[in-house]
């Protein structure tokens, strides 16, 4: 499903179905012999979407998907010692852009007066709610979810929803920026600024031009073909690639942007990440991690 302006999706579709693929791998998580964190919410809502007659991806998809288990885990628990450790200095007030499935919110040991608000599609919040509900799951925290598409007015509906630009906020930037285009990223980093006092915190999954490399972005292709040649499949053309998803167009550097506004701030790249928690090799030759670096991002005024 090309991306047009203003288009809005199902859990099933386009850039959502990217979510229960999400889901699907942190599931896969826990039946590895050491696993980086637990999450029993991501299997409830695969199982949910399997029940609503989502097709699990076929197999050069899932080949892919397992290729990068250990960039995804990693990147999971990056952003759950992101909210641990925002929690720790005191903030009790978090975002989580683009939440999608999500359950951090339900499985994160969050301190006392802990708010979380959730903004994504309605349709998949609704879907993420009705599963919860149908397991009987209670949050351990407050969670407030924000049925906004984040191109809109989203900052009016964050304070209809309760949030408090006074107070010191953490804010989650996880698999998202690559779905927006180059403006709509600025504008992002821009209202985020304007929301946040000092003392603010944000957690980003930044993509630069590293990662838009022209020739960087074909070696994806040509992997995803392997993937379809070794499991047998035919290429018809209609095929989906996340990378059609994706505006691939020249953007502001992450680090370069926070900087630039007064933000203190620390990065580090995937593959030194995945070092950190056992899961590659500095230096390893490993085709399957993304060129990304993982920023946080501290306001100091």
């Amino acid at each position: 499903m090309a991306r047009t302006d203003g288009d809005s999706w199902d859990i099933t579709e386009s850039v959502g179905a990217t979510a229960l693929g999400v889901a699907w791998s942190r599931a896969q998580e826990q039946d590895t012999d050491c696993p980086l964190f637990t999450d029993p919410y991501a299997k409830m809502f695969v199982d949910a979407a399997l029940e609503r007659g989502w097709r699990l991806p076929p197999a050069h998809m899932v080949a892919r998907i397992k290729a990068i288990g250990g960039y995804a885990a990693s990147r999971t628990k990056w952003f759950d010692e992101f909210f641990l450790a925002a929690g720790a200095n005191g903030i009790e007030q978090s975002v989580i852009l683009a939440s999608g499935l999500d359950a951090r919110a339900w499985r994160l040991p969050w301190i006392d007066g802990s708010v979380i608000y959730e903004i994504d599609q309605p349709k998949v919040l609704a879907f993420k709610a009705e599963v919860l509900l149908a397991h009987g799951a209670t949050p351990s925290a407050r969670c407030v979810p924000v049925p906004i598409d984040l191109r809109d007015d989203w900052p009016t509906a964050l304070r209809d929803a309760g949030f408090d630009a006074s107070e010191p906020t953490a804010w989650a930037v996880e698999g998202l920026l690559p779905y927006l285009p180059a403006s709509g990223q600025d504008l992002l980093f821009e209202r985020i600024h304007d929301l946040s006092t000092r003392g603010s915190r944000v957690g980003v999954e930044s993509f630069g031009a590293g990662f838009f490399d022209p020739e960087y972005l074909a070696s994806r292709r040509q992997k995803l073909q392997q993937y379809r040649q070794e499991a047998g499949e035919e290429d018809d053309g209609n095929a989906l690639d996340v990378q059609d998803l994706w505006f691939i167009e020249a953007r502001t550097e992450v680090t370069d942007w926070l900087t630039d506004h007064g933000w203190e701030v620390t990065a580090i790249a995937a593959a030194e990440l995945m070092d950190r928690y056992g899961r590659c090799a500095v230096g390893e030759a490993d085709d399957a991690t993304p060129r990304t670096v993982f920023v946080e991002g501290n306001k100091m005024c």
